[in-house]
């Protein structure tokens, strides 16, 4: 993982930022493996940073000898380091191994010329790694999630052949679509044939509302409730055949049925208590409502 040329990126790691540490060994001339003090020295400088973090190491030459007899050295000094930390120290995944030749010659020094510098980051700032790197992070502008729009009106065949149109609901199907998990919505007009589970035709397009708004949100998925009014038992089991009755339709409809279910709760949920005092009591309480599962 050789990175030539890159005095840039050695100034940027030394010079520019606020908690990097550099650690450094010098080599003997011509030498790319560390003299035992200088040895020693790396081996206690592992032992004392076992929960830092090395970002890169650098190499480099005195300029005597050619350039590239420079550069293979300094080179060689890198990876000699390398093999002394790898596995032994935490690296970043986009650790760099700098050789700089001779270029990294800047003391008038020769001897400090010849050394090999790790930067690193020690362990208690590693919560500001990226900061510390200068590494922006991106920023993804959220975009705006576009509005579902529904139908004003359908036009549906009766099944006696006749066709019906019917103004739909905006409002309810904006309200179920954007409902959270473990909200009830009750489906206002639905009215079934008395003492039976069939839906009046007037009442058919509450159920093309309710198949519009899974199609447009297809994550959505709801529990069809039904209840009664008026009556403490629900013998035939009514409250769940009408709950069924739109299940079904759904199932018909292409609506998988992993994203519905229903249930009948007879007069076991009542909004006013039983006996209802009059018709508006009892048509609260004979209702179909849509609990939201899961958006």
């Amino acid at each position: 993982m050789l990175f030539k040329g890159a005095l840039l990126i050695l100034l940027f790691f030394s010079g520019t930022l606020i908690a990097q540490e550099r650690f450094v060994v010098y080599f003997d001339n011509n030498k790319f493996e560390l003299n035992p003090l200088e040895l020693v020295k790396l081996d206690k400088w592992i032992l004392e940073n076992k929960t830092s973090k090395i970002i890169s190491i650098t190499g480099s030459t005195d300029e005597i000898g050619s350039l590239g007899y420079n550069d293979t050295l300094s080179k060689k000094r890198v990876n000699f380091i390398y093999s002394k930390v790898i596995g032994k120290l935490k690296i970043r995944e986009d650790f760099k191994t700098i050789s700089l030749g001779e270029k990294g010659a800047t003391s008038d020094n020769n001897a400090e010329n010849r050394k090999a510098v790790i930067h690193y980051i020690l362990e208690k700032d590693l919560h500001m790694e990226e900061e510390i790197l200068g590494i922006k992070k991106e920023i993804k502008e959220e975009q705006p999630i576009p509005e579902i729009v529904y139908p004003e009106k359908l036009v549906f065949e009766n099944p006696n052949g006749t066709k019906s149109e019917f103004k739909l609901d905006r409002a309810f199907m904006k309200k179920v679509g954007e409902a959270k998990s473990g909200e009830k919505i009750k489906i206002e007009n639905l009215n079934f044939v008395i003492n039976t589970f069939a839906v009046v035709n007037e009442s058919r397009g509450k159920l093309y509302e309710l198949l519009l708004v899974l199609q447009k949100n297809p994550s959505l998925k709801i529990e069809i409730q039904g209840h009664l009014c008026c009556m403490p038992i629900d013998r035939a089991d009514l409250s769940t055949q009408r709950a069924k009755a739109l299940y079904n339709f759904l199932l018909n409809q292409n609506i998988s049925k992993d994203r519905l279910s229903y249930k009948g709760f007879g007069s076991s949920q009542p909004i006013y208590a039983l006996p209802e005092k009059d018709e508006q009591e009892r048509a609260a309480n004979r209702r179909v409502e849509i609990l939201i599962v899961n958006k």
